[in-house]
């Protein structure tokens, strides 16, 4: 049984905590929050033993083997590499820092402190991803890559009322591309690598973070079309464009619905049952890795999770989106 914690104690706290009722082997044991009562709201409702205000005092105690960190992304980075110094596993949700200086930190104390480190993106490991990436070659050499995750976010009306709530705060390293762009730059990376070129353009909201944003990505003889929004809606679907047919996915940030629509006409559903809640497949992934001594996941590795933040930092560098934690 590994001993779990919790730091960040929000909506996707609890979907984790669902899917986690499907996972053998998963025991949560401690939680912590700034405030100790809502630290006994969250651990009298999943029945977590142990109760923690202070992040040092948690990650020295010998209650937990690894800690799931779902905290404000400017916090990730100093909150995980507390935990990994004290010989815990750390599962931290995407993105995984805020630039690359804080991921390459990371990765370095994983690797020195022997625990494992791994970025909490449940897209890639879905069993509909794996069968875009078994299926892919069908559609000839690959030209294209077209996604999009625009969604419009309640907290934006908020903010147009003058209320500045944390998914537009610079100072938490959020906004357009590092809460959806990411769900996008993934899944491209871990299919094509790092690309040679970038192009980028976004709307900057006066807060000081992007609203929405679009990026050209050139891979030398493909390119690929990122599109994020939290100010609008859009119900269009990812495509990977090859010259004997489009792999059309649903939703790229969930793929529930694969096809190949071939050149010819002929339309070949590659769909299979998810029959588990999506964040089910990614706390299983490193329940695998911390009981048969992994690092690192071979789908989620630290390379790909340092390639995609350089990509957004890149992304960023075009846009003029600035955060604190890049003047530390």
């Amino acid at each position: 049984m590994i001993r779990f914690g919790i730091v960040g104690t929000n909506w996707i706290t609890d979907r984790l905590l669902e899917a986690a009722s499907f996972v053998e082997d998963f025991q949560l044991t401690a939680v912590y929050s700034r405030t100790e009562e809502r630290a006994k709201e969250v651990g009298e409702k999943y029945r977590a033993t142990h109760l923690f205000t202070s992040l040092e005092e948690m990650a020295k105690s010998d209650v937990i083997d690894a800690v799931y960190i779902a905290t404000p992304n400017a916090f990730h980075a100093d909150q995980t590499v507390v935990f990994l110094e004290n010989g815990k596993h750390v599962l931290c949700e995407k993105p995984l820092a805020a630039n690359e200086q804080e991921v390459s930190r990371m990765i370095t104390c994983a690797k020195q402190n022997r625990v494992v480190l791994m970025e909490a993106m449940k897209s890639t490991l879905l069993p509909n991803f794996k069968v875009i990436q078994e299926h892919i070659h069908k559609v000839g050499p690959i030209r294209k890559y077209v996604a999009s995750y625009c969604q419009y976010s309640s907290r934006y009306d908020k903010y147009k009322e003058g209320i500045v709530l944390n998914a537009f705060k610079p100072e938490l390293a959020n906004g357009a591309l590092m809460d959806l762009g990411v769900y996008c730059l993934y899944p491209l990376i871990t299919l094509f690598g790092e690309p040679e070129k970038i192009e980028a353009s976004a709307v900057m909201l006066e807060s000081g973070v992007d609203g929405q944003g679009s990026v050209l990505l050139q891979y030398g003889d493909r390119d690929a079309v990122v599109m994020y929004s939290k100010i609008t809606n859009s119900y269009t679907p990812t495509e990977i464009q090859g010259e004997h047919g489009s792999m059309m996915i649903d939703k790229i940030h969930g793929a529930e619905k694969v096809e190949i629509r071939y050149n010819d006409g002929t339309v070949e559903d590659l769909t299979v049952k998810q029959p588990l809640p999506g964040m089910y497949y990614e706390l299983a992934e490193f329940v695998r890795l911390v009981k048969q001594g992994e690092l690192e996941s071979p789908t989620n590795s630290h390379e790909r999770s340092l390639l995609t933040m350089r990509t957004m930092d890149a992304i960023r560098r075009k846009t003029g989106l600035v955060y604190p934690n890049d003047m530390l």
